[in-house]
């Protein structure tokens, strides 16, 4: 009888578990693969809206838990979060004993786990890469791409660049985003299934929802964390002055963060928002739910890039966050304007849904992942002649 494949899936932020949520069934459902699953750094912290409830929820087992986010939210902070990880995963690798380890897109502490993987043997492999944005995270992206052994990348033009960034080109697999997986699940949705005040709470007025609603999800840049104050306040005063109902998500743990959440709660103080309800956090499908029968997203976030060009909804994308990224027809690019927020929030809205686009995958990643983390050799070091 063969021994299973052991694969360590390291999770680090919220976002990363919805990213991922459909390769850790796979792998959890496959008879040859033995999920080993680590959740690290925010996806442990309550204030950014703590995931381990629903991956529990969601029956996982979690191997180990690494706390390692220093207080802070500025650069040095972010560094020194990354080193502890390295420290703490180092560990955590050294008792689990992985076959593989994965690491998922371009947060700073997924440096942390390519690096104690990489220093330990360990084939590393590594979830959309090859993607640019033009701020950190393509920094850490494209470091952690040089670190990986096998690259399962979500479009052809991230293939692509990974070739071009000198890997070997049978390692490099288009396999689409994992969280394509669970948008088609949404896709014929006709009505928001749950009430999401009910369901989870937040804070905040509660305007009615039956007449369309905007959502807003905005995030600091790290290479403009000093204006990061300055980038909401914009957002804020579009949001305020159009009136209409809107849920607001809180920012990731980043560089910026603070300065992000105290221009919330200041503008919220001084104005009131009688149209906004705030969350922290929301299951991975139940929030695709919600932005399924949404009259625009807002923000920075990649999920409007991603999910929503699968699902045609129409995304305000504010600022450099996204830059350069593969894009489908649903979104508009602004600069951080309250009046050219305003602007394309409505023609957003009267224009309304775009066609599907498949620029991210067709809905089958999870599954193709699983089956490659058990065809592929292990290796952990790079074959290729420069």
């Amino acid at each position: 009888m063969n021994q299973k494949r052991k694969i360590a899936v390291v999770v680090t932020a919220r976002p990363s578990y919805s990213r991922v949520k459909t390769v850790l069934s796979a792998i959890q459902q496959h008879p040859d693969l033995d999920l080993q699953l680590v959740v690290a750094a925010s996806a442990l912290l309550d204030r950014y809206g703590s995931a381990i409830n629903y991956i529990e929820k969601d029956g996982f087992a979690i191997a180990a838990k690494v706390f390692n986010v220093l207080e802070g939210e500025n650069l040095t902070a972010a560094a020194k979060t990354t080193g502890i990880g390295i420290l703490e995963l180092s560990t955590v690798f050294d008792n689990l004993k992985p076959d593989i380890v994965v690491t998922v897109a371009d947060r700073f502490e997924t440096m942390a786990t390519a690096i104690a993987a990489s220093y330990m043997n360990i084939p590393l492999a590594h979830i959309q890469g090859g993607e640019v944005t033009g701020n950190i995270d393509e920094k850490v992206r494209h470091a952690i791409t040089k670190l990986a052994d096998y690259h399962f990348v979500a479009s052809e033009n991230a293939k692509e660049r990974v070739i071009k960034l000198g890997e070997e080109p049978n390692v490099v697999f288009n396999t689409g985003c994992p969280s394509i997986d669970l948008a088609t699940t949404v896709l014929q949705s006709t009505s928001l299934p749950f009430d999401p005040y009910e369901k989870y709470g937040g804070v905040g007025a509660k305007p009615d929802l039956s007449e369309g609603y905007l959502v807003v999800m905005q995030h600091p840049v790290t290479t403009e964390y000093q204006d990061s104050r300055k980038h909401i306040e914009a957002t804020l005063e579009a949001i305020h002055s159009l009136k209409k109902p809107t849920l607001w998500f809180w920012p990731n743990v980043d560089a910026g963060a603070d300065g992000t959440s105290t221009g919330i709660r200041a503008f919220r103080e001084q104005h009131q928002l009688p149209n906004v309800h705030f969350f922290k956090n929301m299951e991975g499908k139940d929030f695709l739910q919600l932005l399924q029968h949404s009259s625009c997203l807002i923000g920075n976030s990649s999920v409007g890039i991603r999910e929503c060009a699968f699902l045609g909804i129409p995304v305000v994308n504010i600022g450099s966050r996204q830059n350069r990224r593969d894009r489908g027809g649903n979104s508009i690019d602004v600069d951080y304007s309250q009046e050219k927020i305003e602007a394309a929030i409505l023609f957003a809205i009267t224009k309304g849904k775009s066609l599907s686009s498949p620029i991210y995958g067709n809905g089958n990643a999870g599954v193709y992942i699983a089956d490659l983390l058990l065809q592929l050799p292990l290796q952990f070091h790079k074959t290729i002649t420069y």
